[in-house]
């Protein structure tokens, strides 16, 4: 057999094994190296090929589409700097739990450290950032098909969250005939290519057990956090802390619904401290806080019990609490450890919570990102998604807004780059198929501008709103030096989008009121299945100044009065 054609036996080996583990998405950016995966990806009928031109925002494509899906979703990649741009999705699916497979084509070793063009030292090059990693040999007929099979079966069986790399070496020549005929390296396998099921299985037993002194701490007065969990979970630790009568503070992520919305301006309140300082106990479900106020109280606080619940393993405590972390869904969590029916030990947070939520309904009345993320669930699509940006917008959301409890809210709030949101958007979209809102900063969308181009393929209504107040504001907010802050923070930019909505084929609107927001985005959800990028060109500082502005008011305010 030609070297071309046992390099496409070998991929074919690889992509059907990893579908073995759910694997039905694959991401391929155009390269010569990796033509043996594209190929065989390509061939291969139980995946969905999705490409890019640009690497980077591949990445982040796979990332949305793992976590919109649940699913592991695979990257092909060529060699070279290509593999490089991978690195941020990378990074974010170790920190958010995404299974995202990285199937990096490379040189042989004869061709690595000795100037042969587009070769670099691809072994390693994440460091620990990948959950596993695998540097696969260059393929050859001595090395059983078993064993590729079984090498990539054991590190999909145990790869519970995050990336796995795989280093895939292919010597020339890379194109050729296909062999379309079993060959006697892949009919070793056998029966194996006609079932469905993985060459080598391993169950992962979660043991859940009910905590020993939970029949006593359940009657504690406790305190919930709510960071970012799914849907369903939202929905359930909502209730499970209303039945134990512990007031819940929720992320913007958290799907909860926020039964105590505007957490981020009230938590710095004298008054507020006082009674949270009451609580016993703290469960913290997920991670990733967005708001400050609840970051800092997270680390400040110190009940005699501290416990946090995330499926991710490690330490995802900011606060160093003595405690207990338990690495499960909330879902199993929640099953094993159910409520009971206790009143509200406080009901002051939800006076101070429902005080704030209308003072940011007054001072929100005037057309501009604030008043915008303050009531962003009227732009919401039904049976829909939304997708947060960084930065200012996502902190205006978790501040202002109260989303409906169990939406599906998504974002990069593990290293909470700017990079790959737009391609993040589109991988989110194409998963589930359902209406999606995105709402991002300029500089984003500028970062990640030629990911508009994956936004033409739409399954169903698709909204981009744009929120340029021309520059990065949330550096307004920080003691950055106010001599330099325009030029080196902010940087400010004097762009508009229209053209380049023109430029990718999308849809393009800029209303100037929010009665003219709402038409635009209702008649949107009403629409063709197009993607609609609607740019809000609003003041530079205001949203800043807004949310500076309620968080001074709120912390100095005295509750015990009827209204702020």
């Amino acid at each position: 057999m030609s070297n071309s054609s046992f390099n496409r036996q070998w991929a074919k080996v690889i992509l059907e094994a990893l579908t073995r583990h759910g694997l039905r998405h694959i991401c391929i950016a155009p390269g010569s190296r990796s033509t043996p995966l594209t190929l065989a990806a390509a061939a291969n009928h139980k995946l969905t090929c999705h490409t890019h031109f640009d690497e980077r925002g591949l990445g982040h494509l796979a990332l949305g589409l793992a976590k919109a899906s649940k699913e592991p979703v695979a990257v092909i990649v060529t060699s070279g700097t290509a593999v490089a741009n991978l690195y941020p999705a990378l990074i974010e699916a170790g920190l958010t739990g995404e299974r995202v497979i990285f199937l990096t084509a490379d040189r042989p070793p004869e061709l690595i450290d000795c100037g042969a063009n587009q070769a670099i030292r691809q072994q390693g090059i994440f460091a620990t950032h990948p959950s596993k990693t695998l540097s696969l040999p260059r393929p050859t007929t001595d090395i059983p098909a078993s064993w590729l099979v079984s090498t990539l079966d054991n590190a999909m069986n145990t790869l519970v969250h995050g990336a796995l790399h795989v280093n895939c070496p292919f010597a020339e020549p890379l194109y050729g005939d296909d062999v379309k005929t079993s060959t006697p390296w892949t009919e070793a396998l056998g029966h194996w290519w006609q079932s469905d099921k993985p060459w080598l299985q391993e169950s992962l037993f979660t043991s859940v057990s009910t905590h020993p002194q939970w029949d006593v701490i359940r009657q504690k007065k406790g305190v919930v956090i709510a960071g970012r969990i799914s849907p369903e979970e939202g929905v359930e630790v909502a209730k499970w802390a209303s039945q134990l009568g512990w007031p819940l503070l929720g992320d913007v992520l958290s799907q909860t619904g926020q039964p105590l919305p505007c957490a981020d301006l009230w938590l710095n309140n004298p008054q507020t401290k006082s009674e949270l300082n009451k609580a016993e106990i703290v469960i913290q479900f997920g991670s990733s806080l967005t708001g400050k106020r609840l970051l800092q109280w997270q680390v400040g606080c110190s009940p005699k019990t501290y416990w946090i619940i995330d499926p991710i393993p490690g330490r995802l405590d900011p606060g160093h609490h003595q405690g207990e972390k338990f690495t499960l869904s909330p879902m199993q969590w929640l099953t094993a450890h159910s409520a009971v029916d206790n009143s509200p030990w406080t009901n002051a947070l939800t006076n101070i919570a429902k005080q704030t939520y209308q003072k940011v309904s007054e001072i929100t009345d005037y057309f501009g990102e604030a008043q915008v993320a303050h009531q962003l669930d009227k732009l919401l699509p039904n049976d829909g998604q939304l997708f947060v940006g960084n930065s200012l917008i996502v902190r205006l959301i978790d501040a202002f807004a109260q989303l409906p409890q169990g939406y599906p809210v998504m974002s990069n709030r593990g290293a909470s780059g700017i990079d790959g949101l737009i391609s993040t958007s589109a991988g989110a979209h194409r998963a589930t198929e359902k209406p999606t809102l995105t709402i991002l900063g300029d500089l984003s969308a500028l970062y990640d501008l030629n990911s508009l181009a994956l936004h033409q393929q739409v399954y169903a209504p698709n909204v981009i709103i744009v929120v340029n107040n021309n520059g990065g504001q949330i550096f307004s907010m920080l003691p950055t030096p106010e001599a330099e802050r325009e030029r080196f923070y902010c940087m400010p930019h004097s762009l508009n989008f229209k053209h380049a909505a023109a430029m990718f084929g999308l849809h393009y609107v800029s209303p100037t009121s929010w009665d003219a927001l709402l038409t635009t985005v209702q008649k949107c959800w009403a629409g063709a299945p197009i993607t609609t990028l609607i740019e809000l060109i609003v003041d530079d500082t205001d949203g800043a100044k807004t949310l500076n502005q309620l968080v001074k008011q709120v912390t100095s305010h005295d509750f015990s009065m009827s209204a702020i």
